[in-house]
């Protein structure tokens, strides 16, 4: 399977299955889409504030729920594999993403995964081992917890950087040097985990560490 990030913002995401995995994976997506979860029962857990349906739709019935509900992706999470099934038919039909919970291991064209990710806005790093070992994928992600503390504020940083330096005419190789660097450098790390100075104020120090100033050009 090939990773990749896929925008939801104002799409929908339909959830069949009220449960805890069907509650996380609804968690998960409110973060961007219009998400819809469909059961005849939900557990008390949080579903991240999305629209909880209270059905039980039969196998013939599901694409009805698709053809109402337009999603940009379906996630299968119900305990009955006969209604997954269905779900997989469903989705497949109408060329619609489908996330089957309920399966690992190998997976037909076109289904989605949902890795363990850290983030670190806005860097976001996901890990997958193709649904043989979730307890690996876990593992990784609390080891990356601490590894990619600051690496958010460091890409702000490097963004801020990469566009001033564009706007003094600084040529596209010496910016991709000096980005670097900066990106190297673990007095830079130590001094955004710690929050010690803004980007505003790293920023101005490199300037005036790589780039000569009027009177050196004299």
């Amino acid at each position: 399977m090939i990773p990749l990030l896929h925008d939801f913002s104002s799409a929908r995401v339909l959830v069949f299955g009220g449960g805890s995995v069907g509650a996380r994976k609804a968690r998960r997506f409110a973060r961007e889409a219009d998400v819809v979860v469909v059961s005849p029962e939900f557990t008390d857990e949080s579903f991240g504030g999305a629209s909880l349906v209270r059905a039980a739709p039969e196998p013939a019935e599901i694409d009805d729920w698709l053809e109402r509900v337009d999603p940009a992706l379906v996630v299968a999470a119900t305990s009955d594999e006969a209604i997954n099934d269905a779900i997989e038919r469903a989705t497949r039909t109408r060329s619609i993403l489908l996330n089957r919970a309920d399966r690992s291991g190998e997976r037909d064209a076109g289904s989605v995964v949902v890795p363990a990710t850290v983030r670190e806005d806005p860097v976001v790093v996901s890990i997958a081992t193709g649904g043989t070992a979730p307890a690996v994928s876990k593992h990784l992600r609390r080891e990356l917890e601490e590894t990619l503390e600051g690496a958010g504020e460091m890409a702000r940083l490097c963004g801020e950087l990469r566009g001033e330096l564009k706007s003094r005419d600084v040529s596209p190789e010496r910016r991709r040097e000096i980005v670097t660097d900066v990106v190297e450098r673990p007095g830079v790390w130590t001094a955004l985990r710690t929050g010690a100075p803004n980007c505003g104020q790293v920023i101005e120090d490199v300037l005036s560490e790589e780039l000569p100033t009027e009177g050196d050009r004299s």
